[in-house]
C-alpha cells in the first residue's frame, strides 16, 4: 500500500463519508473522482462512496436554491431583476420548462451556481427543482464514479498510479466542460 492509502486508512468510515460531502461542496469532480479512488482502494465502501458524493452534490444544490430565495430579501435587486426584460424572459424560461432547463444547466459547467440561485430567486417550483437535480446528480455521479472506479480496478494501475489518476481525471474532466462550454456558445451564435 501506498503512503495515501495508508494515511486514509487510520480515519474512521465516518470521518471519510463527511470529508467527501465537504470536498464536493469545494470542487464536486474532484470529490467524485477522490471516492471512487478511495473505493477502488478499498478505503472506503462503494455504497458510502456514492452515498457521500450524492449528498454532497445535492445538498449544495439546494443550498444554492436557498440563496436565491434569501436573495429575494433585497428590494434593489429583486426590481432590478424583475424589471429588466431579460431577467422576465429568463424567469419564464425557467418556470415554464423547468425540469428540463435544470437538468441541461446542472451539466453545463458555469451555469449551475447562476442558474440554481435564479431558480430560488424567481421561485421554481421546488418539486421539479429537485427532481431535477436528484436525476442529473444521479446520472452525473454514477457516471463519473463507475468509470473513475474501474480504472482504479486495473491491476496494474493499482499497484503503481492508483492516487495519480485523481489529478489526471480531473484535468481530464475540466478540459471536457470547457469542450462542452465551447460547443455550446458556437451552437448559441449559430442560432442568433
Amino acid at each position: 500500500m501506498n503512503d495515501i492509502t495508508t494515511t486514509l486508512l487510520t480515519y474512521s468510515p465516518v470521518t471519510l463519508f463527511f470529508v467527501v460531502i465537504l470536498l464536493s461542496y469545494l470542487l464536486e469532480d474532484l470529490a467524485i473522482v477522490t471516492a471512487s479512488v478511495a473505493a477502488s482502494q478499498g478505503v472506503m465502501s462503494v455504497p458510502a462512496a456514492l452515498a457521500a458524493i450524492f449528498v454532497g452534490i445535492a445538498t449544495g444544490d439546494i443550498g444554492l436554491y436557498a440563496l436565491g430565495l434569501w436573495a429575494r430579501r433585497w428590494r434593489k435587486l429583486r426590481g432590478f431583476l424583475l424589471t429588466k426584460p431579460s431577467g422576465r424572459m429568463i424567469r419564464r424560461k425557467l418556470r415554464a420548462h423547468a425540469f428540463g432547463n435544470l437538468f441541461l444547466i446542472r451539466f453545463v459547467p458555469g451555469l449551475r451556481f447562476v442558474g440554481f440561485c435564479l431558480s430560488g430567486f424567481f421561485r421554481v417550483g421546488l418539486k421539479p427543482f429537485l427532481l431535477a437535480v436528484l436525476v442529473a446528480t444521479g446520472l452525473w455521479t454514477v457516471l463519473v464514479f463507475v468509470l473513475v472506479y474501474k480504472l482504479g480496478e486495473i491491476e496494474w494501475i493499482n499497484n503503481h498510479l492508483s492516487w495519480g489518476l485523481i489529478p489526471v481525471v480531473v484535468i481530464l474532466l475540466i478540459a471536457v466542460n470547457r469542450v462542452a462550454v465551447s460547443k455550446l456558445k458556437e451552437k448559441a451564435v449559430c442560432t442568433d
